[in-house]
């Protein structure tokens, strides 16, 4: 029991925190712990880690809009198509082995955590190039058919792809991406988490808990902070939690 509580509690604050500073997946993080340390089949752990995105998700978007840093305008659209696709990720996941779906979990983890220390996405440039709204929508419905299938598939909620496409293609500045992006991830997660549980049963409802409950309130205090501190700051915060839990759960991972 000792065990199940200190796995659920680092990987669930380290996915809330995650999720709060800039909107990444709780899965990134749950879902490679839950294989990986306690013997979770893949399949359940991907379900547990989007139902626990969910919660995390919605009380960021919630801390962000109160801080007027949350704009939906230009994203409703890619909306759809991701949550179609997510659908389709998330049975497609059930052909996966426990173990490639785990070790894609950790070095993804650790990919995006060195890339926030070394490229931080910064505030996107003053000047965004004008597109007719027929070129945005098409844009828009393909990132949502790439962002959607990841998250399902991966069990994802699609943060940090929605992040890179609200900053680079959309232009919003950073804060504003962030809370955008995970008030999608809200919806795109629910979808993943009730396909995931649908398709291949209810999990360990000890475990679910522990996860909704850590996440959560990693989330909420990592949503706070965000808001006050600056965008080079947040970037390296990221990417130094990141780094440090995926570098230890790679490392353990080894010597089991």
């Amino acid at each position: 029991m000792l065990v199940k509580l200190l796995v659920c509690l680092i990987a669930g604050l380290g996915a809330g925190i995650g999720t709060g500073l800039a909107g990444l997946s709780a899965a990134a993080v749950i879902s490679p712990m839950l294989i990986s340390f306690l013997g979770v089949p893949a399949y359940q752990a991907v379900g547990i880690s989007l139902v626990s995105d969910v919660l995390a998700s919605a009380i960021s978007a919630y801390t962000y809009g109160k801080n007027k840093k949350l704009d939906l305008k230009d994203g409703l659209v890619m909306m759809g198509s991701v949550l179609i696709f997510t659908m389709i990720g998330s049975y497609l996941s059930k052909l996966v082995p426990n173990q490639m779906m785990g070790n894609f979990s950790m070095y993804m983890t650790l990919l995006v955590g060195i890339k926030f220390i070394v490229r931080p996405i910064m505030t996107a440039p003053d000047v965004v190039e004008e597109k007719p709204t027929r070129t945005k929508i098409i844009q828009s419905i393909l990132c949502g058919v790439l962002v959607g299938f990841i998250c399902g598939f991966v069990g994802a909620g699609g943060g940090m792809m929605l992040l890179l496409i609200l900053t680079s293609v959309l232009g919003y500045e950073l804060k504003t991406a962030v809370g955008t992006s995970v008030f999608i991830m809200t919806f795109t997660a629910l979808t993943g988490g009730v396909s995931h549980f649908v398709i291949g049963g209810i999990p360990n409802l000890e475990i679910l808990f522990l996860c909704m409950l850590f996440t959560l309130v990693g989330a909420r205090v990592s949503a706070r902070f965000a808001n006050k501190a600056s965008a080079k700051v947040l970037n390296r915060t990221l990417g130094v939690v990141l780094t440090i839990i995926s570098g230890l759960m790679i490392i353990m991972d080894l010597l089991n």
